[in-house]
């Protein structure tokens, strides 16, 4: 097993394990279950949805707590910096938070984003994915891998935000979703 997909999978069965409430790991999909629907809005202006990219492309959903603070601004520039290595993948990609639009408007032109940061102000979507703080209205940080029938097929919580794009085009190809 890689490096890459040994650490998702154990991150992922540490967080389940030990660091989520059990609310939340009610929530939380597990490798190999149906992603749950999501709608949100772009930072630039459109509306993007899960089932837009069935049967057409691998999505990677990628949340942060909040912009314009320190490892989500290393994240999100490390998207935008690393992009090269994803644009050419076939997969739709993504950073999402719980800030407005508005906000992750100036944080997608702050850090230089080429790509949608999505908006999920309510935590509606958040909370079907399981990455809720249990104290705070913040998303956690944990990066879903789902694939063109919208399965879950890797879930890391154990990112490295310098390195996120990078490491999201590693993971993308060696859970083979990049066809």
């Amino acid at each position: 097993m890689t490096r890459s997909i040994g650490r998702a999978l154990v991150a992922a069965g540490l967080a389940l394990a030990f660091a989520l409430p059990a609310s939340a790991q009610d929530e939380m999909p597990k490798v190999g279950d149906q992603a749950p629907e999501f709608t949100m809005t772009g930072s630039d202006g459109k509306d993007y949805s899960l089932s837009d990219f069935k049967g057409e492309k691998a999505v990677v959903l990628a949340w942060f707590p909040k912009a314009f603070t320190g490892g989500c601004t290393k994240q999100c520039t490390a998207y935008a910096q690393q992009g090269d290595l994803l644009k050419d993948l076939n997969v739709a990609y993504f950073t999402a938070s719980t800030d407005t639009v508005e906000d992750n408007t100036k944080f997608a032109e702050s850090v230089g984003a080429d790509y949608p940061i999505l908006s999920d102000p309510g935590g509606e979507v958040a909370k079907k994915y399981g990455v809720m703080m249990p104290d705070r209205p913040l998303a956690k940080r944990v990066t879903f891998y789902i694939d063109k029938e919208g399965i879950v097929r890797g879930i890391d919580t154990m990112i490295v935000t310098e390195d996120a794009g990078a490491e999201t085009a590693e993971m993308l190809k060696e859970l083979g979703l990049t066809e």
